[in-house]
Parts: C-alpha cells; sequence; structure tokens
C-alpha cells in the first residue's frame, strides 16, 4: 500500500447524520470530515463500493443534504465515504463552515 496525501484537512466533529442505501436507511454520528469525505458510524453497516446518500446535521446546526456518497472503507460500525455528487450551493455552505472551524478551532 503506498502513502497518499488527502488533498483536503479532517475536522473533528460530532454530528447526527441519516444515511440511505437504496431502501435501507441507518442513523449515526459523523466524527470527522473534510470537504471531500466523512468517517461515521451507524446503525446500519455499510461495506466498501456501496453507494448512499447523507442527511448531516452540523454542529452549528445547519442540514447539509449530500445527494451521493461512496462507502471508501467499512471496519464493522465504522465506515468512510467520499462524496460523488454534492450541489455546488451544498459546498459553499461547507467551504464556509470549514473556513469558521479554521478561524474558531473551539467549535
Amino acid at each position: 500500500m503506498s502513502f497518499v496525501l488527502r488533498p483536503y484537512r479532517r475536522f473533528p466533529v460530532r454530528c447526527a447524520v441519516t444515511y440511505a442505501s437504496g431502501p435501507f436507511r441507518g442513523h449515526g454520528t459523523v466524527w470527522n470530515f473534510s470537504l471531500a469525505g466523512w468517517r461515521l458510524s451507524g446503525d446500519l453497516p455499510m461495506r466498501a463500493g456501496e453507494t448512499l446518500s447523507l442527511s448531516v446535521t452540523l454542529p452549528n446546526k445547519q442540514h447539509i443534504q449530500v445527494p451521493e456518497a461512496v462507502v471508501r472503507w467499512s471496519r464493522g460500525t465504522e465506515f468512510a465515504v467520499e462524496m460523488s455528487q454534492v450541489h455546488p450551493q451544498t459546498m459553499a455552505r461547507l467551504q464556509h463552515y470549514v473556513t469558521r472551524l479554521v478561524r474558531e478551532p473551539s467549535q
């Protein structure tokens, strides 16, 4: 396995997430995120390669919808996703939130 530098900084968070893959729905927690991906745990285990949609409530109470993300790895109830489809307006909101996290890391 080769070393890969992540293109985006990851930020620790703890926020609620609902995710869906086909007719199945899970609930869990996002533990960290970047502008490209998220690490979360939930009550519906996922497998690498599966696609899902996410509805996330950020700590500042903003609701973020990600229409499509791909599971990159999973271990039990924990897994990581990479956003493959996100609306430009949602990305702008995420970028604004990240800017706030950089300026005020205690949030």
